[in-house]
């Protein structure tokens, strides 16, 4: 099995165990939470829900960028990851929004203090997620899979939200104990904090996966390894130019190196050769497209 198969059959393993695991979580929340009148309950069921919907995007991302090249896509499917991490950021920014709303009009309305349940529920979202933002992070950052480092940091906003609904159930039911009335809004307060975290994560993850979708190139730090391979072939001069452009998960280089220029093409033709099947033994490199410049001695 190569490599590239057992990087999609493990990227696509976390994508089930997200999709399994939150619509256990998201049931459990939500009849608990309409059982013991937790809004705040309620709105991390609803993030849970959205978690599913996520992991339904990084799994059919994940199955499209394993796709290969074909005519209308000659660098393949790298970037439907990307793609896949973006829509998935938009998700999260609608669920905070829906969010924020119902916390926002709950002020306006009679508060019911919520039953002790709640907060057994929320303990226990809070332990399964952190364990799923763990597993998903390691692997996604082992294989590079933006999308699943991206469904990863979706459970972990789920671990805020879930801190956060449990000091606002805790305050709401100590205010109801306590007969201290504006206590008992902190089951809705929690609710618009929860939202507030949902909508920071949805834009810091929504952006970086835009700017790894627009072409975006590895930094001069990142690419010495890969210079130094392709100076080490015999008969290459100097490079030229050398640009890695960040695919997905995989790496295409464009590279142009000078040789002497007395050589013939066909000897051109094979240090380029030599070029591409040296910095294809780099990781993560996908695709080498090298150009042959003729050596020009630079004049003092």
């Amino acid at each position: 099995m190569s490599e590239e198969d057992v990087r999609y059959r493990k990227v696509r393993f976390a994508a089930w165990v997200g999709i399994i695991g939150n619509i256990i979580l998201a049931i459990i929340k939500a009849v608990i939470g309409v059982m013991a009148n937790s809004r705040a309950l309620v709105a991390d069921a609803v993030h849970s829900a959205s978690d599913v919907v996520g992991s339904v995007v990084v799994l059919i991302g994940v199955r499209a960028a394993k796709l290969p090249p074909d005519r209308d896509h000659p660098y393949g499917h790298g970037k439907a990851e990307s793609v896949a991490a973006i829509i998935v950021a938009v998700l999260l920014f609608i669920v905070g929004f829906e969010i924020a709303l119902g916390a926002f009009q709950s002020f306006f309305e009679p508060v019911e203090v919520p039953g002790v349940i709640a907060i057994y529920a929320v303990i226990f979202s809070i332990v399964v997620k952190e364990l799923m933002f763990r597993y998903k992070y390691q692997l996604g950052k082992k294989y590079k899979s933006e999308a699943l480092m991206t469904d990863a940091w979706h459970h972990r906003s789920d671990v805020f939200s879930s801190f956060a609904a449990l000091i606002g159930i805790g305050a709401a039911i100590l205010g109801g104990h306590l007969n201290i009335s504006w206590l008992v809004y902190g089951d809705s307060i929690a609710s618009a904090f929860v939202a507030i975290l949902i909508g920071k994560m949805a834009w810091s993850l929504g952006k970086q996966s835009i700017h790894n979708a627009l072409d975006h190139v590895l930094h001069e730090e990142d690419t010495v390894e890969m210079k130094k391979a392709a100076a080490s072939v015999e008969g290459v001069l100097n490079i030229d130019e050398f640009l890695a452009r960040e695919h997905g998960h995989y790496v295409i280089i464009d590279i142009k190196v000078a040789v002497e220029p007395s050589i013939s093409v066909e000897e051109g033709h094979t240090i380029g050769k030599r070029v591409k099947e040296r910095l294809l033994e780099e990781k993560n490199v996908h695709d080498v497209l090298v150009h042959i410049n003729p050596y020009k001695k630079k004049s003092n």
